[in-house]
């Protein structure tokens, strides 16, 4: 039987044997992709009215990969305070934003309770606002920093108001490639169990997948074998609500990093990676053709090959830019809807868990 057949029939295959999707053309694994996405959500677009906030680049780890944290590549360090964060929180939430995400460098410098405060603070300004804060790395590096136990983190985030969590940190989970591009992050291990245990705690999540460096074909599909697993564990769970909302492939930006990346990998691999991740992961409602990662017209041509969302509007966009992402001050939602309509598909305003507010 063909490969594909094998997939889409639900054979239990191993990430070597599934690696071979790669060798198909691209229409081929596009149309399959598609087809699965239409019955899901036929000629729909999602996207959302988002502000980014990224309280300090002052980072206690050095990731290879990483422009955004101060280093001698970057050499602007900064911190804010919760007075600024929420002073930026008020007036996105006088422009119609209805979720903040709150992702930040893995700070020296704030306390335990620092983060707490601060998410109180937001959502005690700002209660109608959906709060998406903390990568599972963030959650790790807070546990060992101050010997909490990252279910005890993960507790107080919820009672201190954070609704969501982000997919940022996942990288790649194949620990080799982890030693050399993130070495003393977060394992991977870690990263599914942290995740896992907020499904569990009635909540929802979103989970990344950083490609386009040094990781193999191969090593992309044991990543996303590994979200589904998780994503079935956390399924089984008595009276569960929690889950992964969405898988995000992040293209890796090659400029002002330890790297040293210099090809750029090709459009036919991008969507031939979204495509496969539609037909993998298809235990997760949605594939994000994140557009501050893979830049506004390929995420436009990524809904023709299994993608359903765009994200939003972001605002200010601060990581996949320092990066060289062409990304830095957003895009504006009636730039985000016409871009929609042009490509032939309904621009959706969703909510952060995919609720749908409005079809323009």
């Amino acid at each position: 039987m063909d490969l594909l057949e094998r997939v889409l029939n639900k054979e239990n295959l191993k990430a070597s044997e599934l690696s071979a999707l790669y060798d198909y053309d691209i229409f081929t694994l596009g149309k399959v992709a598609d087809e699965m996405r239409k019955k899901k959500y036929s000629n729909k677009v999602f996207f959302n009215i988002n502000r980014h906030i990224n309280p300090t680049n002052i980072c206690a780890d050095v990731c290879r990969f990483c422009a955004f944290s101060a280093s001698r590549k970057n050499p602007n360090p900064y911190e804010m305070s919760i007075d600024e964060i929420v002073s930026q929180v008020l007036v996105c939430q006088n422009r119609g934003i209805k979720e903040v995400h709150i992702v930040s460098a893995h700070s020296p410098n704030y306390s335990y309770e620092w983060y707490l405060d601060m998410f109180m603070a937001v959502k005690k300004a700002a209660p109608n606002i959906h709060l998406k804060a903390m990568t599972a790395a963030e959650v790790d590096y807070l546990d060992r920093k101050f010997d909490k136990g990252y279910q005890k983190v993960l507790e107080d985030m919820a009672k201190c108001g954070v609704d969501s969590m982000p997919g940022g940190g996942a990288e790649i989970f194949d620990e080799k490639v982890r030693q050399y591009i993130c070495k003393g992050k977060v394992d991977s291990q870690r990263w599914l169990e942290i995740h896992n245990y907020w499904h569990q705690l009635g909540k929802m999540s979103n989970a990344t997948m950083l490609f386009g460096h040094v990781e193999t074909r191969e090593h992309r599909i044991d990543h996303m074998l590994r979200l589904r697993n998780i994503q079935q564990d956390s399924n089984i769970v008595e009276a569960k609500k929690g889950g992964f909302n969405a898988f995000i492939p992040l293209l890796y930006q090659n400029q002002n990093n330890f790297l040293n990346i210099k090809e750029n990998l090709s459009g036919q691999e991008i969507l031939k990676t979204l495509s496969i991740a539609r037909i993998i992961l298809d235990n997760i409602p949605h594939i994000k053709a994140y557009w501050a990662s893979l830049s506004l017209n390929v995420a436009l041509i990524a809904q023709e090959f299994g993608a359903d969302d765009m994200d939003g509007t972001i605002e200010n966009e601060s990581i996949q830019s320092a990066g060289g992402a062409k990304s830095k001050n957003g895009v504006s939602k009636e730039l985000m809807i016409a871009q929609i309509k042009d490509a032939g598909f309904r621009p959706i305003e969703r909510d952060s868990l995919y609720n749908e507010l409005q079809e323009y």
